[in-house]
């Protein structure tokens, strides 16, 4: 009987037991091979992607699989499956999404989890990715949602020990901790390895290039193509503070009209709502009695209105009754998390916010707080790791794609109403680029906002520093200035009565006591401002490029100057769109060292021209805006207006930097909806002949639509 009971078990133990597959390789797309390993997980961030542009990758250049696809190794471990190969050379390491701390990766260990801290930069992140790539021109995608952790060359294994001649220096020598066990004093590793919690195996995407530039290319091709923003989502955004009325809201609105400073879109923070942690998105009537009038009035005076919101739903709400069934079995500040993987979840949220909201006026979401806040052990304010969902999906799955899911719910319901919008998001995943969302944080240290701009750029995201609190006319400037530089301009004073040119020190702009040159520094905003908008034309057609090509308006020198070894460390300038460098003052300075690659460039303030290949310490007033043009660029200008509409035409006056060999490119469309889609957009190209006997500029429009954004009004050379 024993040994009947012992052959049942053993045969049901066999049953249970099964072989992981093999591991196959894949070529899915040009230059883009899956590789895959054991059991595929259920729940994988591609099943949530658009599909890819497959014409336009097939446009990109050749290139062949890198060597280690074929040679990957995978095993498995108790806590998950690993995989790992080895890195030649001086190899450099770049990514991991919105990464705040870090530019060059290599030598560190990435620990990918979504949290608004960075606590104690192993890799955490409102944008955390498992996709870095290396300046050899290839990139590597984890597709999973679970935490994953990368060891970039950060330990060294026992059969790969540095050979005993190598050189070692005495570290009974070491002055510091730091020195002490500072494994870069060593022969670097060459091992990459990476570990996804839990899992019973793995796929990986590999993306080749030849060049960086086409890595990230191929990336956001695959993932649909970079958003193109409504034309409005290029200007000015400022948000409110939150104990405003609709009295107070409707007064500042007036005052951006009155003082005519350009502003197109205007944020209202958590007041709104009857509940706000969590959220019953309902109108507090108490500060918002006349909420259409509100609405009614916002889209007289020409502004987009933006609401600030997070997807925890209020037991007051209109939807919860709905919504508790397809929501998760742990609450946020007492509301249900809804399931967003789910249809019904989708159907249930989206159709409210659509009939509340969308079809009423409001013009974008600020979707907050749908990352988690960890910090301390009594401090994470999300869903715990161990909730579960109705799908099946598990709380750390979740909290991983939950930005992603809750973006494309809120994308879809303008994207069925031919809507184009923008939102503000404070956490998101891979396969996001199509997402016509900015990411912003609650951090704010200067030079950290200027690396995550870089950062951004090679992960398919979007990232907005935001100007708060400032300490000083210069911080206040420059600060101004670098969110010029960035795919949107905010000004974000839910804490401030005023903003914060009238007075930067909270307590006394709070009781409204301005600074004595708070005028002046008005001014200056004003002329920031103005300066955005005369550069929506070509910000708008490098939007256009990121829809259709891929290539991100906000980028690393590293995309453009590959050959440059200079530009590979280089982490507080990049490029913003083909022809414009910017170099941003931090922290109120007034002076910096500037690395200009090889060419031609040229000050935007003066027109003064500066031989690249070189680095030059470089010395600006507050008056002057650190973005430099490289020599045969046509950059295009438009007369600053103070907010756009469905009618609005740019009047261009074209710059002429050099001698330029190619036309500029700007695109036309109706700004505003998705019929670009459908052909109803045309290429305006602006041509510097230099044939004749006098120079002269002209146009060729290149489309057959009718609707015409552009007038130029005087071409001027430098």
């Amino acid at each position: 009987m024993k040994k009947r009971i012992s052959l049942i078990i053993a045969s049901m133990l066999v049953c249970l037991w099964r072989p992981a597959p093999a591991q196959q390789v894949e070529q899915v797309l040009p230059g883009i091979w899956k590789i895959t390993y054991g059991w595929p997980e259920r729940f994988r961030p591609s099943d949530f992607k658009e599909a890819p542009l497959e014409d336009a990758l097939r446009k990109l250049p050749d290139a062949e699989a890198p060597a280690f696809v074929h040679q990957i190794h995978f095993r498995q471990v108790p806590r998950g499956a690993v995989a790992g190969f080895r890195i030649e050379g001086p190899e450099k390491i770049y990514g991991f999404g919105l990464q705040s701390n870090t530019f060059q990766q290599r030598g560190l260990r990435r620990e990918i989890r979504i949290n608004d801290n960075v606590v104690g930069d192993i890799g955490f992140g409102h944008a955390s990715l498992p996709f870095f790539i290396s300046s050899k021109g290839y990139g590597v995608l984890v597709n999973t949602a679970r935490y994953t952790t990368f060891y970039m060359t950060s330990q060294r294994k026992l059969t790969h020990a540095a050979p005993a001649d190598a050189a070692e220096p005495d570290r009974a020598a070491a002055s510091s901790p730091e020195e002490l066990y500072n494994r870069l004093m060593t022969v670097p590793p060459d091992e990459v390895e990476f570990l996804v919690d839990g899992a019973q195996g793995m796929e990986v995407y590999v993306f080749a290039g030849p060049t960086v530039r086409d890595v990230v290319q191929r990336y956001n091709l695959f993932s649909g193509g970079g958003p193109l923003l409504p034309l409005w989502g290029l200007g000015l955004k400022y948000r409110a503070k939150n104990t405003f009325n609709q009295e107070q809201v409707l007064k500042f609105m007036k005052y951006f009209r009155e003082n005519e400073i350009p502003c197109d879109m205007f944020g209202l923070e958590p007041g709104w709502h009857t509940a706000a942690y969590s959220c019953s998105y309902a109108w507090n009537t108490d500060n918002f009695p006349r909420p259409d009038e509100l609405l009614e009035t916002t889209q007289a005076m020409n502004y987009k209105l933006n609401l600030w919101e997070h997807a925890y739903v209020h037991p007051t709400s209109p939807i919860f009754k709905d919504i508790v069934p397809w929501s998760g079995d742990y609450t946020v500040w007492k509301g249900a998390v809804p399931d967003f993987i789910l249809p019904e979840a989708r159907r249930i949220f989206s159709n409210y916010h659509e009939d509340t909201f969308v079809r009423k006026g409001v013009s974008g979401f600020k979707l907050d707080e749908c990352d988690n806040s960890f910090q301390t052990a009594s401090s994470e304010l999300t869903f715990p790791d161990i909730a579960r969902f109705p799908s099946g999906i598990d709380g750390e799955q979740y909290r991983q794609l939950f930005g992603l899911l809750y973006q494309k719910t809120i994308l879809d319901i303008y994207r069925r109403n031919n809507q184009r919008t923008l939102l503000d998001v404070r956490a998101s995943y891979l396969f996001a680029t199509p997402c016509a969302a900015s990411i912003y944080t609650d951090m704010y240290a200067h030079a950290d906002y200027v690396k995550m701009i870089l950062n951004a750029g090679f992960s398919g995201l979007n990232y907005s520093p935001e100007v708060r609190n400032t300490s000083s006319d210069e911080d206040l400037v420059r600060r101004l200035q670098t969110t010029l530089m960035s795919p949107q301009m905010l000004v974000d004073c839910w804490f401030l009565s005023n903003p914060p040119w009238f007075q930067y020190d909270t307590e006394k702009n709070n009781r409204h006591e301005p600074l004595p040159n708070y005028q002046a520094l008005e001014q200056k905003a004003k002329k920031l401002i103005e300066l955005r908008m005369s550069l929506i034309p070509y910000l708008y057609a490098a939007f256009a490029r990121y829809r259709f090509e891929g290539l991100p308006p906000f980028r690393s020198l590293i995309l453009d100057y590959p050959e440059e070894e200079e530009v590979w460390e280089i982490d507080d300038q990049y490029m913003m769109g083909d022809h414009l460098m910017c170099a941003p003052f931090l922290d109120g300075a007034s002076t910096r060292n500037v690395y200009f690659p090889p060419g031609q460039w040229y000050d935007f303030n003066t027109g003064k021209p500066c031989e690249g290949g070189q680095t030059r310490e470089i010395t600006m007033t507050l008056d002057e805006v650190p973005l430099f043009v490289k020599e045969g660029t046509i950059l295009p200008l438009a007369k600053p207006v103070q907010y756009i509409t469905p009618q609005t035409v740019f009047e261009l006056t074209c710059r002429v930097y050099g001698q330029p060999t190619q036309p500029a490119r700007l695109f036309e469309d109706d700004g505003y909806t998705f019929d670009f889609e459908k052909g109803a957009c045309n290429w305006l190209e602006l041509h510097w002949d230099t044939t004749g006997k006098k120079n002269t500029g002209r146009t060729v429009t290149l489309g057959k639509n009718k609707k015409k954004l552009y007038r130029v009004t005087d071409w001027v050379t430098y």
